[in-house]
């Protein structure tokens, strides 16, 4: 029978790394184990909501493609992915949304098409930097379509 783990009783290396995930130094969840190469993949998903700027309504095919492709590659990449995904489309369901509800309004609703706009800016900025410190990240009022 193996003695109670306690204070003088550290984990082992093997029983450390039964828990793949773990939390870094600024509290958020983090995958040890994910590469350089991961991190890339992870951190132009989020990017790719820049495409929207050049290609509007088609630039959603960026991230679904790159999460198609790499999804099985890694959970870092599967969950990034999916989040990415998510997060643009939800953004298009509310752009959808507000420019009606600012025509219906006489424009005043035309704000939360703005609105929109920066939501989609500073999360991009926010997923994006996670990605690249190896961090698990979930963009705020985000319709979670894809599970």
């Amino acid at each position: 029978m193996p003695p109670e783990r306690g204070a003088e009783s550290p984990m082992s290396p093997a029983e450390a790394s039964a828990d793949p995930f773990a939390v870094n130094d600024r509290g958020r969840v983090v995958h040890p184990g994910v590469t350089d190469d991961e991190r890339t993949w992870a951190t132009f998903m989020h990017l790719s909501i820049l495409a929207h700027i050049v290609l509007s309504g088609f630039a959603i095919a960026l991230p679904i493609i790159m999460w198609q492709v790499k999804k099985k590659d890694s959970p870092f990449l599967d969950d990034h992915g999916k989040e990415a995904v998510n997060f643009q489309l939800s953004l298009i369901i509310y752009s959808l949304l507000a420019v009606p509800l600012g025509f219906l309004t006489c424009g005043v609703l035309f704000v939360v098409a703005g609105l929109v706009w920066v939501l989609g800016l500073v999360g991009m900025i926010f997923a994006s930097l996670a990605a690249n410190r190896g961090e698990f990240y979930r963009y705020p009022m985000t319709i979670r379509l894809i599970h």
